[in-house]
C-alpha cells in the first residue's frame, strides 16, 4: 500500500462532495429534454468546462501517457500542423453552431431530419454498437490504473469470500458514475464534470510545481536526448524509426479529427446543451485555453516518468518501479501501467492523494458522460422512432435511466473478459471506425451540402462500417486466422512474417476508411440528387426562426474586413465576444509563428539545432509558457464555471418545459416544430 492517511484523504473528501453536488442537482431535472440535454440553458463557460472533463478522461490520459512514454515531444511537436485548422473550427463554430441551429437531442436525429428515418435508426443502432464497445474497455482501464497507482492488492477476503479486486473497483467506480447519472441525466453529469474541472484546475498546477522541484530540467533533458538515432524523444527531425506513434500517426490523426469532428457521440449531451447556437459557438473559442494545465502536467508526468525509469540518479527507485513492473505477464498491460507505476514512485505524500483524486475525477466524469450517451442513443434512435405511441415523460425517462444501466452491466463484463492487443489510441481508432468512418461525410454534408441526398449517406455508412468493422475483426482473430493460413501455405513468407499481429494497426485502418466513405458520399450524391433539401427548415433559419434560439441582435458590429469574417464575427456578437475571438486569434498566431519558426529553421542545413537546442526550445515553449498562461486561465475558466453554474440554476428553475421536445420527429421536423405548424 502507497497511500499515507493524508492522501485517502485527499482523494475521499472532494468525491463525496461531488457525489452530493450531483444529488441536489437532480432536484431541477423535470423533463425529457433537461435529462438529455440540460435543458438547453447551459452557458458557454460551463458547456467548455465540463465538456472538456468528460472528454480528457482517465483513459485518454493513460493513453497519453503511451503516447508520450514512447515518443516524447518530438513526435507531438507535428501535431502543431493542425493549429491554423483548429483555430478557424474554433472560432467559425464549424460544425456545433449548425448542429445547434437543428435542436436535435442527438445526432441521429439530426440524420432523421436530413435524411431518413431508417437511417437514423441504422446510425443510431451502429453508433450504439460502436460506441459500448469502446466504452468496454473504460473500466478495466480504470481499475488497473488504481490498483497499479495505489499499489493494492490482486485480492482481498470479505466474509469469508475470496474477491478480485480488479472486479470489486470497477464496479465500485460504475456505481458512483450511475448514481450521479442516474439522477439527473445530463444535467447532474455536466454539473459535477464542472464542479470536478474546477477543483482540477488547481491540482493540474501543484502536481506540475511539484514535479519541477522533484526533477531538474537538465535531468530530464539528458535522458529525453539518450536515445539511438532515429528514435529521439526530442528533435522532432529524428524520429524515422519510431514505430507505431510516427509522423503518419499524426497526420492521419489531424486529418481524422477534422473529418470526424462532433462525429463521435460519447459527449453527445454537450452539442446540444448551450443555451443557444451562438453560445454553443463561444463554449468552443473558449475551448482554446481550456486544457492548458492539465497539457503541461501530462506532458510533464511523461517526462519525469521515463527519466525516473532511466536517469541514473533515481536508480534506486527506478529498480522497486521495475521490479514492480515485472510482476505482470501481459506486455500490452505492463506498457499501459508503466507512467502510473513509476510516478506512485516519485510524488510525494499530500500530492499522491491528489493526483489519483484528479484521475478518479477524470474517470467518473467520462463515465457519467459516456453511460449517458449510449444509454440514450439506444432509446432515442432505435426505440423511439420505432415505436407508433409516444412515451409519456416518465415513462421516457425511465427506459433511458434502464439502458444506461444496462451499458454499465455489459462494460463491467467486457472489461472482464476482453483482451486488449493494441494501444488504447489504437484501440480507439479501430473501434471508432466503426461508426466514424462514414459518419464524418454524412454529418458535414447533411449541415453544408444541400445536394447530399440519403442515397449518398447510406454508401458511406456501410463503406466506414465494412472497413473499420473488418480492421477490428481481424485484429481480433489474426492469430487464429494466420494459423489456418499456414496449414494450407506454409512456407508462405508474408505470412510467417506477420503471425503475432495484423500488419495495419487501428490508425491506418481508420484512415482508409474515412477516405472510402468520403469517396462514397459525394458520388452517389452527384448521381442521386433531384431536389435540393431546404436547410432553413432544418436550421431554424428565416421564416422557420425560433425566438429562444435566436436572440435580438446584441449590438451594432458588423464583419468589417476579412478578419472579422474569418473569425466568424457577426451581429451576435458583443464587444467582450469579439475582444475574446480577437485574442484567440492573437495568441494562436504567436504561438503557431514560434512553432513555425523552429520548424523551419530546421529544414535549413546549417541551422539545425542540436538535441540540446529542441531540448531548451520544449523547455520554454512547451512547460514554462503554458504553464503560467494556464495558472491565469484557471482562475479566469474557475469565475466563468461558477458563474453559469449560477445561471443554470436559476434558468432551470423558471423555464417552461414543452413536453413535445423529446427527440421525436414528424414530417422530417421535430415534434415540437411539427405541432407548432
Amino acid at each position: 500500500m502507497k497511500f499515507a492517511l493524508l492522501d485517502w484523504l485527499m482523494l475521499l473528501v472532494p468525491l463525496a462532495g461531488v457525489i452530493i453536488i450531483g444529488l441536489v442537482a437532480r432536484r431541477y431535472m423535470r423533463s425529457v429534454a433537461d435529462f438529455m440535454a440540460g435543458g438547453r440553458v447551459a452557458g458557454r463557460y460551463l458547456v467548455a468546462v465540463s465538456d472538456g472533463m468528460a472528454a480528457m478522461g482517465l483513459i485518454t490520459v493513460v493513453a497519453q501517457f503511451e503516447f508520450y512514454y514512447k515518443s516524447g515531444f518530438a513526435v507531438g511537436h507535428w501535431f502543431n500542423l493542425a493549429v491554423p485548422i483548429w483555430l478557424f473550427i474554433n472560432l467559425t463554430g464549424y460544425i456545433v453552431y449548425r448542429f445547434r441551429e437543428t435542436r436535435a437531442l442527438t445526432m441521429a436525429q439530426f440524420f432523421e431530419m436530413r435524411y431518413s428515418r431508417r437511417f437514423r435508426i441504422f446510425t443510431g443502432l451502429l453508433a450504439y454498437i460502436s460506441g459500448v464497445v469502446n466504452y468496454g474497455i473504460f473500466p478495466a482501464v480504470g481499475a488497473r490504473f488504481f490498483i497499479h497507482y495505489c499499489g493494492l492488492p490482486e485480492t482481498f477476503v470479505l466474509a469469508g469470500m475470496t474477491i478480485s479486486t480488479f472486479a470489486a473497483l470497477m464496479a465500485i467506480f460504475l456505481a458512483i458514475a450511475l448514481v450521479i447519472v442516474l439522477g439527473g441525466g445530463h444535467l447532474t453529469s455536466m454539473v459535477t464534470d464542472c464542479v470536478q474541472a474546477l477543483f482540477g484546475y488547481a491540482i493540474y498546477i501543484v502536481i506540475a510545481v511539484a514535479i519541477l522541484f522533484i526533477f531538474r530540467w537538465e535531468q530530464i533533458a539528458t535522458t529525453l536526448l539518450d536515445r539511438p538515432p532515429g528514435e529521439s524523444l526530442l528533435n522532432p527531425f529524428d524520429t524515422g524509426k519510431l514505430q507505431d506513434f510516427n509522423l503518419g500517426y499524426v497526420l492521419i490523426s489531424i486529418l481524422g479529427s477534422v473529418y470526424a469532428y462532433m462525429a463521435w457521440q460519447g459527449n453527445q449531451g454537450f452539442n446540444a446543451a448551450a443555451a443557444s447556437p451562438h453560445e454553443a459557438k463561444m463554449g468552443r473559442v473558449l475551448g482554446t485555453w481550456r486544457a492548458g494545465a492539465l497539457f503541461v502536467m501530462l506532458a510533464l508526468i511523461a517526462a519525469a516518468a521515463y527519466t525516473f525509469m532511466h536517469h541514473p540518479d533515481f536508480a534506486a527507485g527506478a529498480a522497486e518501479a521495475t521490479a514492480e513492473l515485472a510482476k505482470i505477464s501481459d506486455a500490452t498491460l505492463r506498457t499501459q501501467v508503466a507512467v502510473p507505476v513509476a510516478v506512485s514512485h516519485f510524488l510525494p505524500v499530500g500530492v499522491l492523494g491528489a493526483f489519483a483524486a484528479i484521475m478518479l475525477f477524470l474517470m467518473v466524469s467520462t463515465d457519467t458522460t459516456y453511460l449517458h450517451s449510449w444509454g440514450s442513443i439506444l432509446i432515442q434512435d432505435v426505440v423511439l422512432p420505432l415505436r407508433k405511441k409516444p412515451f409519456t415523460p416518465k415513462e421516457h425517462i425511465f427506459w433511458l435511466r434502464m439502458s444506461i444501466l444496462s451499458v454499465a452491466v455489459f462494460a463491467f463484463f467486457f472489461s472482464l473478459l476482453f483482451r486488449q492487443n493494441d494501444y488504447i489510441l489504437m484501440f480507439f481508432s479501430i473501434t471508432g471506425a466503426i461508426y466514424l468512418g462514414g459518419a464524418g461525410s454524412v454529418i458535414v454534408g447533411g449541415l453544408y451540402w444541400k445536394r447530399g441526398t440519403t442515397a449518398g449517406a447510406w454508401a458511406a455508412m456501410f463503406t466506414g462500417a465494412i472497413l473499420g468493422g473488418g480492421g477490428l475483426l481481424l485484429q481480433q482473430v489474426w492469430k487464429d486466422f494466420i494459423a489456418f493460413l499456414l496449414q494450407r501455405f506454409p512456407d508462405h513468407a508474408w505470412l510467417l512474417a506477420h503471425q503475432e499481429k495484423f500488419p495495419i494497426n487501428g490508425q491506418w485502418m481508420w484512415f482508409y476508411a474515412f477516405t472510402a466513405a468520403i469517396a462514397a458520399y459525394v458520388l452517389i450524391s452527384l448521381l442521386t440528387c433531384r431536389k435540393p433539401f431546404n436547410m432553413d427548415r432544418m436550421l431554424h433559419r428565416g421564416e422557420y426562426a425560433r425566438a429562444e434560439d435566436r436572440p435580438a441582435r446584441l449590438s451594432n458590429i458588423r464583419q468589417r474586413n476579412w478578419l472579422d469574417r474569418y473569425l466568424g464575427i457577426d451581429e451576435e456578437f458583443t464587444r467582450g465576444d469579439r475582444a475574446l475571438s480577437y485574442g484567440v486569434f492573437a495568441w494562436t498566431v504567436i504561438t503557431f509563428g514560434i512553432w513555425l519558426t523552429a520548424t523551419v529553421l530546421n529544414l535549413i542545413p546549417d541551422l539545425k539545432w542540436t538535441g540540446h537546442g529542441w531540448a531548451l526550445y520544449f523547455k520554454i515553449n512547451g512547460i514554462w509558457i503554458p504553464f503560467v498562461v494556464s495558472v491565469a486561465t484557471s482562475i479566469w475558466f474557475s469565475w466563468g464555471g461558477i458563474r453559469d453554474l449560477r445561471r443554470l440554476f436559476r434558468r432551470l428553475s423558471g423555464m417552461d418545459r414543452n413536453a413535445l421536445d423529446d427527440g421525436r420527429v414528424i414530417g422530417r421536423q421535430n415534434a415540437d416544430d411539427a405541432r407548432d405548424d
